[in-house]
């Protein structure tokens, strides 16, 4: 009988290795499929806490964070290459806005409400790395929670709890994503490859 695990990840929808943990992960519970029943929750993490309502433009924000666009261009490269082997085609070419993720994290809070958590993260990652959509923008936002059947959208009422959840998360020390928490009791940063994470999460699933 297979044994249930919480997992938390604390991930933003604008990390791209975020999207490939995703992916990993699917990859190493499928790979486990009858020895754990997990339970996923996913946390908020703002990279760009500080970033304009509207966001900027990703040709600035890129300059502005690593000196230069080539240099930006090279770690794009790495991302994509890295990505396609988990089948994710990165639109990076075509991304005009770094947005801000607040709404995002909300829009994830109300969805995980309703049991809908994990389709909407993923949503929200193929709009923005693979479809260039804008995710800071209400319409996107707006579509992505019809199409995935998300009720009470947009509400504003949560943000305060999105927040809180926030800033617990910057409390346990977490200043990198993506990161898994394992039944709270022990976890990793990065996008572990799927036999990796499986291991560590039978070693999760073992116990202290």
């Amino acid at each position: 009988m297979p044994k249930t695990l919480l997992i938390e990840i604390a991930s933003d929808v604008v990390c791209p290795w975020c999207y490939i943990g995703k992916r990993r992960l699917e990859k190493a519970l499928e790979s486990l499929k009858g020895e754990v029943d997990a339970r996923i929750e996913w946390l908020p993490f703002q990279l760009n806490p500080d970033m304009p309502a509207g966001g900027i433009a990703r040709a600035d924000y890129r300059r502005a964070k690593f000196g230069s666009l080539e240099k930006g261009r090279a770690l794009d490269a790495r991302v994509a290459q890295e990505g396609a082997g988990e089948g994710i085609a990165f639109a990076f070419d075509r991304m005009q806005r770094t947005p801000n993720t607040i709404a995002a994290h909300q829009l994830i809070d109300l969805a995980q409400k309703q049991d809908k958590g994990n389709s909407v993260v993923d949503a929200l990652f193929r709009a923005y790395f693979e479809e260039a959509k804008d995710i800071g923008d209400v319409e996107v936002l707006k579509g992505i929670a019809e199409h995935e059947g998300v009720k009470g959208w947009p509400g504003k009422e949560n943000i305060g709890e999105v927040k809180e959840k926030e800033e617990r998360v910057r409390d346990l020390g977490i200043s990198g994503v993506p990161t898994f928490i394992f039944d709270q009791r022990t976890g990793i940063s990065g996008a572990y490859p799927p036999d990796q994470l499986a291991q560590i999460i039978r070693d999760a699933l073992a116990g202290p």
